[in-house]
């Protein structure tokens, strides 16, 4: 069971979520003199507003928290977050799915503290008996997970620590995992994985899943998984350099998916890929106007060596298509340009599948799991156009940095359906919390996979 989550509690804490018409349409008291302390403490529903209600023998029997206009499906996360350690029940849902609401409790609960000397108690929601609760802890660990990989320092999360957790998650599920890795990966046709990793002391590898069962519907995911990010000879800024660690969010979003894949038994022959490599500065880095082979055939001029994660997600996706798959797949946190466009909570999606978007789009409405569609705009093509190779790897001059970078990954992909999803795989200070690493889009497309492939 997820450690936030709990499914015996004696006496657990009563929780009371209302959005602000709910509360203020309230005719009865739903525990003792209920509306008199709320308004005694300015409660009226108000998004964030939490009451503490202490019972006879002085502690908290009950808590009221708001919701708001009730748009926000995680809201729970900002409740968990301040709330000390111990049980808690739903006593009214506000009108929330149980299923929404216990994943913004596990999402407020987390904490990255393996490098702290105190480790932090969450406090453990209680999952009833009409709720699945090994699938919302599941869903939980995942999430959980890919936020410890991504949080993770780049001195203790390379490639090889990558490679070692895709090992470990293939053989608790019986997986095949494989890897080409170094010098290899020029042998093997990983061309443009190894010119942006060759630079640094760790070497660069490519990470190969295989699981399920053969005639199955096959379903392949790829991630990037730059586990940091200099930008190369086109360096970046201080600024802009300092939560680097997080470049390999993509490849953390791929794995996670592939674990509740795993865990749901969903009747699919799934592959999952990632690209592995930190993009350093060293003396064989590779430079603006240098031309690189690609696995697919087609070259590609360097024009900006901080565009790097579509270079070695171009080979991951090139390899995938091999397999044909029924399903594709990708996550990278790939542009700037998209958190300009969406923010760092909107998952931009592309694709140009109009039943897959509608599912996406349908499971993130229904998961609470934002997601935006954003247009796969073939003409912007016409900026990656270069006088000496096949393709260039950034255009557009400051516009339309996300579309022409989806557009770039488009060249590579040979697959019946594709999705490409642009993450920041982050978010600033919210529900209380520090900075740190963020699920963007995950649950929304496990939603729809469990639909699309319904385990037996």
């Amino acid at each position: 069971m997820h450690k936030s989550f709990t499914t015996e509690a004696t006496a657990p804490v009563q929780v009371w979520l209302y959005t602000a018409g709910q509360f203020g349409a309230l005719e009865n008291d739903p525990f003792p003199n209920a509306r008199a302390i709320a308004g005694a403490q300015g409660f009226t529903g108000g998004a964030g507003q939490t009451v503490l209600v202490p019972g006879p023998d002085g502690r908290t029997a009950h808590v009221l928290y708001g919701l708001g206009a009730g748009r926000d499906q995680l809201a729970a996360a900002a409740l968990s977050a301040k709330l000390p350690a111990g049980d808690y029940e739903i006593a009214s849902a506000g009108g929330y799915p149980f299923a929404s609401l216990a994943a913004g409790w596990a999402d407020g609960a987390y904490r990255f503290d393996g490098y702290k000397t105190e480790k932090a108690a969450p406090p453990r929601l209680l999952i009833p008996a009409s709720a699945n609760a090994a699938r919302l802890s599941q869903e939980a660990d995942a999430v959980a997970a890919l936020r410890d990989l991504v949080n993770t320092p780049a001195a203790d999360m390379g490639p090889e620590q990558i490679h070692a957790r895709m090992t470990a998650l293939g053989e608790r599920h019986g997986a095949r995992v494989a890897a080409v890795v170094g010098e290899a990966l020029i042998e093997e046709n990983y061309p443009m994985v190894h010119a942006v990793g060759r630079a640094a002391a760790k070497a660069p590898r490519f990470l190969m899943l295989e699981w399920g069962t053969p005639g199955a519907p096959k379903v392949s995911l790829c991630g990037k998984g730059i586990t940091f990010d200099t930008g190369g000879l086109n360096i970046k800024t201080g600024d802009g350099m300092r939560i680097m660690k997080k470049d390999m969010g993509g490849a953390a979003h791929a794995i996670a998916l592939a674990q509740l894949v795993m865990e749901a038994r969903l009747p699919v022959h799934l592959r999952l890929f990632v690209s592995a490599a930190e993009n350093a500065i060293a003396g064989d880095a590779f430079r603006p106007g240098d031309i690189l082979q690609s696995r697919k055939g087609l070259t590609v001029e360097i024009d900006n060596t901080d565009a790097e994660g579509r270079l070695v997600l171009a080979d991951a996706l090139a390899r995938a298509s091999e397999d044909q798959p029924d399903l594709l797949i990708d996550f990278a946190t790939l542009t700037g340009a998209a958190r300009v466009a969406l923010g760092p909570d909107l998952a931009p999606l592309y694709t140009d599948d109009e039943q897959l978007a509608a599912d996406i789009l349908a499971a993130s409405e229904e998961t609470g799991d934002p997601v935006w569609r954003m247009p796969l705009w073939d003409p912007y093509l016409a900026y990656l156009q270069s006088p000496v190779a096949d393709l260039v790897n950034s255009g557009g001059a400051g516009m339309a940095g996300s579309i022409t970078a989806a557009v770039f990954l488009k060249q590579f992909v040979s697959a019946k359906s594709w999705a490409h999803f642009d993450i920041w795989a982050w978010r600033k200070a919210k529900y209380g919390r520090p900075d740190g690493a963020a699920a963007c889009g995950l649950r929304a497309v496990f939603a729809m996979l469990e639909k699309r492939y319904p385990a037996v």
